[in-house]
């Protein structure tokens, strides 16, 4: 199958999912929480069972990866593989906040060829095929210009620059959380942020197809040593997260390269 027709599965399967989760939470949510205090919800559940079954009858010879599902090393011997974040956001999710999104990317040979984040919510639908540039509800996408961090748009939570440990205090800036990784990178890769920092470990699941819609659309994604990702490790954890327009990309990576000093 060619890319084209991947996209073409994972952007229905996608909205699939996001449909499926917006009706169950209407019925009423049931809640777990799993290791470190993270909220599960039987619609994560019911939509990771329902991309399983779509996605894995459509190409039954791609590997899996997924938050709610547990790992198969299996995977590793695969040359294509989804990587899925049935709900990425579940506490905005929770919470009928909108900033959740459901994220499917295709993964070859390390690197995410297809990528899909939709965000139900706010009815935005981001793709993006490798070489093919990036795209929000059909329409091309790119980041901003900014090139100063005084005063950039930065998405991620407001106590993690205020913290007194970094090196260099952060200058005034706007700063909004929401809930969702691969959400945050998408608005950074449309120009709504300039930037998004994550100075914490991220699974593949969390970036992966955002991490193509990004890079698509001329951001940079990688970590905070300034290393691009590599998916489908045995480990599937990338150690931070920076997405930042072009011009604002190595002033950032200037302030948080001390992390990689404690890691």
């Amino acid at each position: 199958m060619s890319v084209a027709d991947d996209l073409a599965l994972i952007l229905d399967a996608a909205r699939e999912a996001g449909r499926l989760a917006h009706d169950l939470r209407a019925r009423g949510l049931e809640v777990e929480y799993k290791a470190g205090n993270s909220p599960v919800t039987n619609a994560d559940l019911a939509a990771d069972a329902l991309l399983r079954e779509r996605l894995g009858a459509a190409r039954p010879d791609y590997g899996w990866l997924s938050e709610e599902t547990a790992d198969d090393p299996a995977r590793l011997g695969r040359r294509r593989l989804f990587v899925v974040d049935p709900i990425d956001g579940t506490r905005a999710f929770l919470n009928d906040r909108p900033w959740w999104s459901v994220s499917i990317a295709v993964v070859e040979d390390q690197r995410p060829v297809a990528g899909v984040v939709f965000a139900p919510e706010v009815g935005e639908t981001y793709a993006a095929q490798a070489g093919q540039g990036a795209t929000c509800n059909g329409a091309p996408i790119g980041p901003s210009a900014a090139c100063v961090v005084e005063g950039c748009a930065m998405t991620g939570d407001p106590r993690v620059f205020a913290h007194p440990s970094w090196p260099i205090p952060w200058p005034e800036m706007r700063i909004e959380q929401r809930n969702s990784t691969a959400y945050r990178m998408c608005l950074v890769a449309a120009g709504e942020f300039d930037v998004a920092v994550a100075p914490i470990p991220k699974h593949d699941w969390d970036v992966a197809a955002a991490d193509l819609i990004a890079t698509e659309a001329g951001c940079y994604v990688g970590d905070h040593a300034g290393r691009t990702f590599r998916y489908n490790g045995p480990s599937p954890v990338q150690r931070s997260l920076i997405c930042a327009a072009p011009g604002l990309a190595p002033l950032i990576l200037e302030r948080v390269r001390h992390i990689g000093t404690a890691s």
